[in-house]
């Protein structure tokens, strides 16, 4: 025969007895789930990728004041825009690098950079001109829901490729047109020449990273800052890869020294 009692601490019960609590214990028990729920949702609220994109935006505009409404602007113009995109997506890591290796100061004459920081600032501005077209790419297609043969990560790669191009041959002629004095059509020959070799080897890097982790971090959405976290890591890969290709187009003469 089944037993028609349970125990509980206290003694045994019978199955259908109805526990009752006092309001006061109602009120203890609410109280304490309202903290839970608080709590879980104070610590969702500040998770590492909504703290490190934060700082990474901070340490960002921190340099596009530096370059700007501070004493410090650049020789070439292009690099005011540059350094900012660059620090965006290194994060405060590149504040040291902008404060190291890019930031300007009137009145005193800098000597030629050696090669090894020549080629890092030659990455830096190849990485702005693809930061920037991956950047705007990426919220195109979220925003318009582009897909190419219904796949939208092909589009996100189709449409950050185009426009990390574009922008990386606008960046390029503003910096090798003046410098070597050359008209529109000269200029963006030469761009194209300077850029297409160091883009490929930046997006290679990033594309390749981006489909190697995806699995790994599924990514979400623009609208979540893990996403850009992710980007942001992606980004920095196209820049190791993008290093040795700037180095050999410098040593060259196709490319300038920044």
């Amino acid at each position: 025969m089944l037993s028609t009692k349970r125990w509980r601490r206290g003694g045994w019960v019978a199955r259908n007895e109805v526990r009752v609590t006092s309001p006061a214990k109602h009120s203890q028990m609410d109280g304490a789930r309202k903290r839970r729920t608080s709590t879980m949702a104070w610590h969702g609220s500040i998770s590492f990728p909504t703290v490190w994109l934060t700082l990474s935006i901070v340490s960002a505009a921190v340099v596009a004041c530096d370059v700007t409404m501070g004493a410090h602007r650049q020789p070439m113009a292009v690099m005011s825009v540059a350094w900012p995109l660059t620090v965006l997506y290194w994060g405060p890591v590149g504040l040291f690098f902008y404060y190291r290796f890019g930031r300007s100061n009137p009145g005193v004459k800098r000597e030629s950079p050696p090669m090894w920081w020549a080629t890092f600032l030659g990455a830096t501005h190849c990485g702005a001109g693809c930061a920037l077209g991956d950047f705007i790419g990426e919220w195109l297609v979220f925003a318009l829901s582009i897909r190419i043969a219904g796949s939208e990560p092909a589009a996100r790669l189709a449409t950050a490729f185009i426009l990390a191009y574009l922008f990386g041959v606008a960046f390029q002629y503003f910096s090798i047109a003046p410098m070597r004095g050359l008209g529109f059509r000269d200029g963006i020959v030469a761009a194209v020449k300077a850029d297409t070799l160091s883009l490929l080897a930046y997006e290679l890097g990033m594309f390749g990273c981006m489909i190697a982790l995806a699995p790994l971090f599924h990514p979400s959405k623009p609208t979540h800052a893990s996403y850009w976290v992710f980007m942001q890591g992606a980004m920095i890969a196209g820049f190791v890869t993008t290093y040795p290709v700037n180095y050999w187009l410098i040593r060259r003469g196709i490319k300038e020294k920044m």
